[in-house]
């Protein structure tokens, strides 16, 4: 059994990271902003750093999965970095994104930033990169609910089940520190097209979809494929069953 701390443990990522944890034995602590009931909470505030020194003190493994935008995700990275360092802990865990070092957005450049920060503190670690969830699909149609149009990238998406992200990295966690580890992606290829029209299937919505194409050097990279994993892809879950499981129709 091993003692591990989880950051950004109440989740899309964390909840289920947290319920495999537990079902393989793990004494799993997550943190929290402000007191919680029970024994499984302990209160820390990554983006100011206090209260992280009794946090992770005991822990032998931190699972970083918190997140919260590209400022404060670097400032919470330092913050774990610290904590870390001071409280001797043997394996630190980092949930990244494919891609994150060749598409200039914000949000990535920031998670970079983490992953360096990392590798440069001597702390023993995993780095583990995945592609988008099935929710960030979602989200991104979800945003447009009220639009007469449903508009989607013109190019491919690789997006990936949450709880085969949650069980890579149980394994990771099992495995040790393994510094910088193979990409993970969802099962197939599809177009921002077809999962727009998943989507408008599975939520019983009647509107056309429309292509569009941005300039600049984001969606260049985007269009390149820097966001998916080459390869034989290691995730299981479909957008279509992703689309059956949230909204009970199929593709």
């Amino acid at each position: 059994m091993t003692t591990i701390l989880v950051t950004g443990g109440t989740g899309t990522l964390g909840t289920p990271t947290v319920t495999l944890l537990r079902a393989a034995g793990h004494d799993v602590r997550v943190l929290s902003r402000s007191a919680r009931p029970g024994p499984a909470f302990v209160v820390g505030d990554l983006t100011t750093g206090e209260g992280l020194r009794e946090a992770f003190d005991g822990a032998e493994t931190v699972l970083h999965l918190a997140t919260r935008g590209p400022r404060a995700d670097v400032e919470m990275g330092r913050h774990v970095v610290a904590a870390a360092r001071d409280a001797g802990v043997g394996h630190v865990v980092f949930q990244s994104i494919v891609g994150v070092d060749q598409i200039p957005l914000g949000y990535y450049t920031a998670k970079v930033e983490v992953e360096d920060l990392l590798a440069a503190s001597g702390l023993p670690h995993t780095i583990l990169r995945a592609t988008q969830f099935h929710e960030f699909v979602d989200n991104l149609f979800i945003a447009q609910r009220f639009s007469p149009v449903l508009l989607t990238p013109a190019l491919e998406v690789q997006p990936i089940a949450v709880p085969d992200v949650a069980a890579r990295l149980v394994e990771i966690v099992a495995a040790g520190p393994s510094g910088r580890v193979v990409d993970v992606g969802g099962p197939e290829r599809i177009t921002g097209r077809e999962a727009a029209r998943a989507w408008l299937r599975a939520t019983g919505s009647r509107r056309g979809v429309a292509q569009v194409r941005l300039p600049g050097r984001t969606f260049a990279a985007y269009a390149a494929g820097h966001h998916m994993v080459p390869g034989e892809p290691s995730g299981t879950g479909t957008y279509g069953q992703h689309l059956v499981e949230r909204y009970g129709r199929s593709r």
